[in-house]
């Protein structure tokens, strides 16, 4: 497979695609290796690399690239939401007690209010301002756990944030079905049960995920009762996570909410010699995955959008922010967790990326439908959640590293 790339320099230039992924990996990975000196996270090497590669510079991994590979960012995504799974142990969750649930809503719904409210006092526009709150509390658990991974963090503030990026999701996905058939119905007031129907979207999204992540579950561990090959239960693994990313994108599903659920059931119901073996194949091709990951998602930073942040974007970004630190202060007080994870655990969910993305995606083509004013709104959320999503996937991680040091989970 080739496509042409440097149409400035030669439009006959064919390039083959592993060759593309190649280079792509080779520069990523020394200039990740050039964030040690600086104490950065690598993968804020690997997202320059893919931004530089990408439209905004040199133009080698252009859209019709990125197209292409993917299927490259939704493996990598599902093996993070395994990964995330994986460390959902009930009975730690049992330890942490019931504040992570009173995190999970306080800073979710706080976030959500106080985007909306911001929003909504600079633009006097109410179904725009449900949307950007909507879309606000959706975090990108990849960056979070890249981090954690590369520092191999452990502690409280850890096993937290795992909890917290993986359940979010699904929060997330539940308030912006809400939001979103509010600000249809305010835009457009829909007929009997319109609404009620817009709002049994997002509820039977989240079931079907349940249910099938639950499903795929029980069948990997019925086929590796017996087994005691490494090679095989990763085999068996890779098929089941592939087999749950499929059906997801089938039928319209949560991707990260459906692999989570194959991690948290397994954890918690198979043998530690399994576990363990799962635990050792994924350390091996993780820091891959991170590799392809984050380079993709730089090549999808469009430098050129950053001049267009204005009033509204500075204004989400600050309130977003704010909610996310705030509500999880509030929600880690009012649940009594300890006093490491109260004052650090805002500062690691900051990522924001690909969900966000792709809700703003879904608002640009569902709501041109509903004449100008549903277009308008599409095109100023798709182009300030685009712009937004570059600074928050580049403080992200610094501040998830800052988070995990000052708690003490990360060696200086």
């Amino acid at each position: 497979m080739t496509i042409p790339v440097f149409n400035g320099i030669s439009e006959a230039m064919q390039i083959p695609m592993l060759l593309i992924v190649g280079v792509m990996s080779f520069f990523a990975f020394y200039s990740g290796k050039a964030m040690k000196p600086l104490r950065l996270p690598s993968l804020i090497g690997f997202m320059l690399i893919g931004a530089v590669l990408g439209p905004s510079f040199l133009g080698i991994l252009d859209e019709t690239v990125q197209h292409r590979l993917s299927f490259l960012t939704d493996i990598a995504l599902s093996f993070v939401a395994v990964s995330i799974g994986l460390e959902l142990k009930l009975t730690t969750l049992k330890r942490l007690g019931s504040g992570v649930i009173t995190v999970i809503f306080s800073e979710s719904l706080l976030t959500f209010f106080l985007v909306t409210t911001l929003v909504w006092l600079i633009t006097r526009n109410l179904p725009m301002a449900l949307i950007f709150g909507a879309i606000a509390p959706a975090s990108a658990p990849a960056g979070t756990v890249a981090v954690i991974k590369e520092y191999k963090a452990k502690g409280p503030l850890t096993q937290t944030l795992y909890a917290v990026v993986g359940f979010d999701d699904g929060l997330g996905i539940i308030i912006f079905g809400f939001a979103s058939a509010i600000a249809r119905h305010l835009l457009v007031p829909a007929g009997e049960g319109g609404v009620l129907m817009l709002l049994a979207k997002p509820l039977m999204e989240i079931v079907l995920s349940l249910v099938v992540g639950l499903v795929l579950s029980a069948i990997y561990a019925f086929l590796t009762r017996k087994s005691e090959s490494k090679r095989d239960q990763f085999l068996l693994l890779f098929a089941i996570v592939m087999m749950a990313t499929g059906l997801s994108q089938l039928f319209h599903l949560s991707l990260i909410l459906t692999n989570m659920v194959v991690g948290m059931v397994l954890v918690n119901t198979q043998r530690s010699s399994l576990l363990s073996q799962i635990h050792d194949s994924l350390a091996d091709i993780m820091p891959l995955l991170f590799l392809l990951f984050f380079t993709l998602a730089g090549a999808n930073l469009h430098i050129a959008e950053l001049p267009a942040l204005g009033l509204l974007g500075l204004v989400y970004i600050l309130s977003r922010s704010s909610g996310l630190i705030s509500g999880a202060w509030l929600g880690s007080s009012i649940g009594r967790l300890g006093k490491d994870i109260r004052n650090n655990l805002g500062l690691g969910i900051l990522s924001q990326a690909g969900v966000a993305i792709g809700l703003a995606l879904i608002v640009r083509n569902e709501f041109a439908e509903l004449g100008p004013a549903g277009e308008a709104i599409g095109t100023t959320v798709i182009t300030t959640i685009s712009a937004t999503s570059i600074i928050f996937e580049l403080i992200g991680p610094i501040t998830t590293k800052l988070a995990l040091r000052r708690a003490g989970e990360i060696s200086a």
